[in-house]
């Protein structure tokens, strides 16, 4: 136990430490991959102290740590740890319960289930919905969307879990030509293939007329329409009531991706962006992204509890499974999982509802801000209209906007990222992060009028 302590006591200086930097350092690490490894050495002959090696980590890794959690950080949208959040995933870590079977983890289990009760509640969706939690949004997509292939398919009287795929009538997938390509890696898994791409507006919103088109062809055979709550570059919202009557009209499954977007209906200023989406079958979202807690976090939600169950769930006589409503792993591809629904329910706790308006409101806020700003620069384009979460930017020609983006990583105040939409280089602006200032906002703006000289 003495080691179990001084370890975790050199651990908990190194966070602070490393947390107190974040305000003052620059974003970008300073060292590459290739030093850290050599910092790190080779694998010892013996057994070493536990806090000696918690020492030698947190040296050899500082150098190359990125600045994530900072509020300058307009990366890819990850967000960044709640302090509500991060301390709960401590403790969820040291609990270290496999959070699966409700028996054998009451404490964990009943966390989860009141957090699924609080998210469905929060997003304004139907309260009998199953919920799962899983690592990330991929995976989230893909437990919603193979729940999706077994049922639509199940219409067609062909039972995936008996027979498989091959041979079956095949699920044909209608998706916006602007979805996020974890979509695609989502449907590659569940043995989909490619999806049919139907043509998007300048924001990236899927054409309502375009999907009513290949929703009339070849009508009858299994199909799936996935929707987004958030394009990634533009931040846009499909129209979810026409989309979705058009898609159900035809017998569809309608899933809905939000990674990040979903929490827009946690906001009653923001709320107009989901409107109507609570009439898709399933949703996916990541709680590490809008929510800040802690990585390994995404949501997949269905509105069909019994058929996420059916999809996902496996039994073993050496189980000790519930026989009420299901454990947790009956909802996700897992039997070992940490008990991630923890920090949810302290950020949800911590915030409340009127605090997760509060920080969904104040991403949306900043990046006016951010609009506004790359507005006033000589030579800046704001691209897209700002209505959530996402700023796309160009400075001159593709050559000048894609040095802004060098420049700025060269300068290290912050990190926004470099992408190509529209065909055009682009630097794009992520807002997601609790500690976001007013401050952090103007730091980057100032370091863009800079860059853009």
């Amino acid at each position: 136990m003495s080691q179990l302590h001084e370890a975790l006591d050199a651990a908990h200086r190194y966070a602070l430490d490393w947390l107190d930097s974040l305000p003052t350092r620059d974003i970008p690490g300073r060292a590459a991959v290739e030093d850290v490894a050599a910092l790190l050495g080779d694998l010892p002959d013996s057994p070493q102290p536990a806090a000696q090696v918690i020492q030698h980590l947190a040296d050899a890794v500082e150098p190359g740590l990125t600045a994530m959690p900072s509020g300058r950080w307009f990366g890819m949208v990850i967000g960044g740890t709640h302090p509500a959040g991060l301390a709960a995933d401590w403790l969820a870590s040291a609990w270290d319960q496999n959070s699966a079977l409700a028996a054998a983890t009451p404490g964990t289990v009943a966390v989860e289930a009141v957090a699924d009760r609080w998210l469905l509640d929060l997003l304004g969706l139907p309260a009998t919905a199953g919920v799962g939690m899983v690592t990330g949004a991929t995976m989230s997509n893909w437990t919603c969307l193979v729940t999706a292939r077994d049922a639509v398919l199940r219409q067609a009287d062909w039972d995936v879990a008996g027979r498989g795929l091959a041979g079956s009538p095949g699920v044909r997938v209608l998706v916006g030509d602007e979805r996020h390509d974890s979509v695609d890696s989502a449907l590659r898994f569940a043995g989909l293939g490619r999806p049919e791409p139907v043509a998007s507006d300048d924001q990236g919103r899927i054409d309502v007329e375009a999907l009513e088109w290949y929703l009339s062809q070849d009508q009858g055979r299994p199909t799936i329409v996935v929707l987004q709550a958030g394009n990634v570059h533009s931040g846009a919202f499909d129209d979810f009531p026409a989309a979705i009557a058009a898609a159900h009209r035809a017998g569809a499954w309608v899933h809905v991706d939000g990674a990040f977007g979903l929490f827009a209906a946690a906001s009653p200023k923001l709320r107009h962006l989901t409107e109507g989406y609570e009439a898709a079958d399933s949703w996916t979202t990541d709680a590490h992204k809008t929510l800040n807690v802690p990585y390994d976090c995404g949501v997949a939600i269905v509105r069909d509890d019994a058929a996420l169950r059916a999809a996902m769930s496996m039994h073993g006589e050496y189980l000790i499974q519930d026989s009420g409503g299901g454990d947790p792993f009956d909802r996700v591809p897992e039997m070992s999982r940490r008990a991630r629904a923890v920090p949810v329910w302290a950020v949800l706790a911590a915030l409340g509802r009127s605090g997760v308006a509060e920080l969904v409101e104040r991403y949306s806020r900043h990046a006016q801000l951010f609009a506004d700003g790359i507005r006033a620069i000589p030579g800046g384009e704001v691209l897209n209209d700002v209505v959530f979460t996402q700023v796309c930017a160009r400075f001159g020609d593709d050559q000048h906007t894609r040095e802004v983006v060098r420049r700025m990583l060269a300068d290290g105040t912050a990190w926004t990222s470099g992408s190509r939409w529209h065909d055009h280089a682009v630097l794009r602006v992520a807002l997601c992060n609790w500690s976001t200032t007013d401050d952090d906002v103007e730091a980057t703006l100032a370091a863009l009028r800079r860059a853009a000289v």
